[in-house]
């Protein structure tokens, strides 16, 4: 046969690092399927759960996304397709739109995220500056509800068949210059405004688990025509609302740092039936700290245990959060951590909770969780890969409130991932950390088209991730 008549696969691209021998081995597969396009990709022996995987739940997505309704008068694309690349661009974790925008003739991202047209960067941010938040919102809800009929949150419950949720505030976006009606204000040392966008985070955790499950965030957001600023003690106010109305027979306890250890917030935690184990400082509450040096009315527990950690409880039931509130009644614990070689930490709580020798641990334990917030979920957004504090786009009303609700979305969907789904753990354990996970991802994307080959699911990336080799039917 003629030479020049054999279909000759594509160039190899140049890098400017060497290739692993897995990466190579997958880039003389590419060339392969370059040739012959009738292959199929087949993934006969990592298994995903049905609807607790990457691809089950980008579907799922899809669908939801299609539900809200567009506003525009004559739309020329789809609400949901700009929707749906908004989350692409925080599932596939790229630092900016603009990068994000390199692949909008890429097959397997149509293919994998279900969208027909990939959104320009122009185009994006013009389209989901309109899209109100409220309409995002209940995705969440009905996202942890997959979680829960699958069984993903059965070994979540902490104590007593509740969930641990702990809520804290961050700050998103900020800028001197950059601005709109909702934006935050503060005043800076040299007097000029620095304008930023905050909301109120929230994740389910447990003390034994790594994983966090993302609620939806509340918005910290200024009305239209108001001059004070909106604060989290008014953003807690609407999440607990829009908690409860959601998930009206979910057992949770809500833990929280010394910000929220005030009577008006104990007082709505109690209107909404929602337990809570939250810090306090002495600066703050010196009344509680006085009731704890009473050695004649503090109960004390001691124990030590198998790592020779001393763990020295005391705690008071039943007084009041303050002199001046004399009806919120607390239960009030402190606590001193021992190690063994003599380091020393301090812990004080107050919680609705009785406190007994039997479940001070427990408490304990349930109060520290209180930090997943800030390390498993804000420190993973800002530090391991989502770009967190980028500003992806501002736009003048809802955009960058949108962009952080799909940031959040794309989150919840690894956790899920993380949690449930055994071709994604085997990845990141292949990858060794969630960074270089996220690079083979876009890597594999990338070289993809390239070569001209299509993935039709993340399942398929994955696996050619874990077992550094293209699942293929023969």
């Amino acid at each position: 046969m003629d030479k020049a008549a054999i279909p000759q696969p594509p160039k190899t691209p140049e890098f400017s690092t060497p290739h692993p021998p897995v990466f190579v081995n997958f880039l003389v597969q590419l060339r392969i399927l370059s040739v012959n396009s009738t292959k199929k990709f087949v993934n006969n022996s990592l298994r995903t759960r049905k609807d607790l995987c990457a691809d089950s739940l980008f579907g799922f997505l899809r669908e939801q996304f299609e539900k809200i309704p567009d506003a525009r008068p004559h739309p020329e694309t789809s609400l949901a397709d700009a929707l749906m690349s908004g989350f692409a661009l925080f599932a596939l974790k790229d630092p900016s739109l603009l990068a994000f925008e390199k692949r909008s003739a890429n097959e397997t991202i149509k293919n994998i995220f279900h969208i027909g047209a990939v959104s320009s960067d122009t185009h994006m941010r013009r389209v989901l500056d309109e899209v109100p938040p409220e309409k995002l919102m209940p995705i969440f809800k009905k996202t942890l509800a997959i979680l829960q009929r699958g069984k993903g949150l059965e070994d979540m419950v902490f104590y007593n068949g509740h969930y641990l949720i702990s809520n804290d505030g961050t700050e998103y976006f900020n800028s001197e210059k950059i601005h709109c009606s909702e934006c935050l204000t503060r005043k800076q040392k040299n007097s000029k405004t620095e304008y930023h966008h905050n909301f109120l985070g929230s994740a389910i955790v447990h003390p034994d688990k790594k994983v966090v499950i993302p609620i939806c965030p509340e918005p910290i957001k200024n009305a239209d025509g108001t001059e004070k600023n909106d604060c989290e003690q008014n953003g807690s106010k609407r999440w607990l609302a829009r908690f409860r109305r959601e998930h009206p027979h979910m057992k949770a306890i809500i833990v929280e740092d010394a910000l929220s250890s005030n009577a008006p917030h104990l007082k709505e935690l109690k209107k909404y039936d929602l337990r809570f184990i939250i810090g306090i400082k002495p600066g703050s509450h010196a009344y509680l700290f006085s009731l704890l040096a009473d050695k004649k009315s503090v109960s004390q527990h001691e124990m030590r245990d198998e790592k020779g950690v001393h763990h020295i409880f005391r705690f008071q039931n039943d007084v009041s959060i303050n002199e001046g509130n004399a009806d919120v009644r607390v239960n009030v614990m402190d606590y001193c951590e021992e190690k063994p070689n003599g380091k020393k930490q301090f812990f004080t709580w107050v919680t609705d909770i009785p406190i007994t020798e039997e479940n001070a641990f427990a408490i304990m334990r349930g109060g520290r969780a209180r930090w997943k917030i800030e390390n498993e979920t804000f420190n993973t957004l800002k530090n391991q890969g989502y770009h967190f504090e980028h500003n992806f786009g501002h736009g003048e009303e809802n955009l960058s409130t949108i962009f952080a609700l799909l940031m959040m979305l794309a989150f919840l969907v690894d956790q899920i991932q993380q949690k449930c789904c055994r071709v994604f753990q085997a990845a990141w354990e292949k990858c060794g950390s969630k960074r270089e996970l996220w690079e083979k991802i876009r890597s594999h994307v990338h070289v993809s088209a390239v070569y001209g080959i299509t993935f039709f699911r993340m399942a398929d990336i994955l696996t050619t991730i874990a077992q550094g080799k293209i699942p293929i039917s023969p």
